[in-house]
């Protein structure tokens, strides 16, 4: 049997707030299945951020052990947790996030560059991905000539272009109206599904996290059913 694609046990972590401790996560437990959907909801400051950036090793526990496909990585030094990230890890932010100075290409590009796949084939993954999001023809325009959809779309196919094992997606459309955030939803499921990828999802959209395959809150430093 193959090791679940994520697994967080007795996961905790706090941070000051004044000169006082605040734990936002306490001995959470999660345990999610190679290609599985899972929603996160929770009110504004509950940890959710915080618990994605734990998972991709961006921020380190208090206590707890994070496992994505069986490797732990709360024990890397910095320099193997940025090459798992790197590899394994695609990230859908709400705001974007895109380089401005380079084209639609070019940010695509530069995941596959890092990962040693700028190759013909990562060409054509390339390509595949921006006919995918419907930005076909798209790839020498800058971020700045496109609208918050498209922009987010572009996002879409950087985050998978290295075909990471895990997605982790936060907020994804909470900066799109209603319309252009449920076409960007369905193509983040979409993609997500037909390439086998595992995807964590924190969303305030109660109609995302009920398409998910599962929905959890996180409430008190812990998940539990939605």
């Amino acid at each position: 049997m193959s090791a679940p694609a994520l697994c967080l046990r007795g996961l905790s972590h706090s941070y000051l707030e004044g000169r006082r401790p605040r734990t936002v996560l306490d001995r959470l437990a999660l345990t999610v299945a190679a290609g599985e959907h899972v929603a996160i909801v929770g009110r504004s400051g509950s940890g959710k951020s915080t618990l994605l950036n734990l998972i991709a090793g961006i921020d380190r526990p208090d206590a707890g052990h994070i496992e994505i496909a069986g490797e732990r990585v709360d024990g890397l030094d910095e320099r193997r947790r940025t090459l798992l990230r790197r590899r394994r890890i695609g990230f859908v932010f709400q705001f974007f996030n895109l380089v401005p100075t380079l084209t639609v290409g070019e940010n695509l590009r530069l995941p596959l560059q890092l990962n040693g796949l700028a190759d013909a084939a990562g060409e054509a993954r390339l390509q595949n991905l921006l006919e995918a999001v419907e930005l076909a023809g798209y790839a020498g325009r800058f971020p700045e000539t496109l609208s918050g959809g498209e922009q987010q779309r572009v996002a879409l196919a950087r985050a998978l272009v290295h075909q990471p094992d895990l997605v982790l997606a936060d907020e994804p459309t909470g900066n799109l109206d209603a319309a252009t955030g449920a076409k960007v939803w369905a193509l983040l499921r979409a993609l997500t599904e037909s390439r086998g990828a595992t995807l964590l999802l924190v969303t305030h959209n109660a109609e995302q996290a009920a398409q998910a395959d599962r929905a959890l809150r996180l409430q008190d430093g812990r998940l539990q059913p939605a």
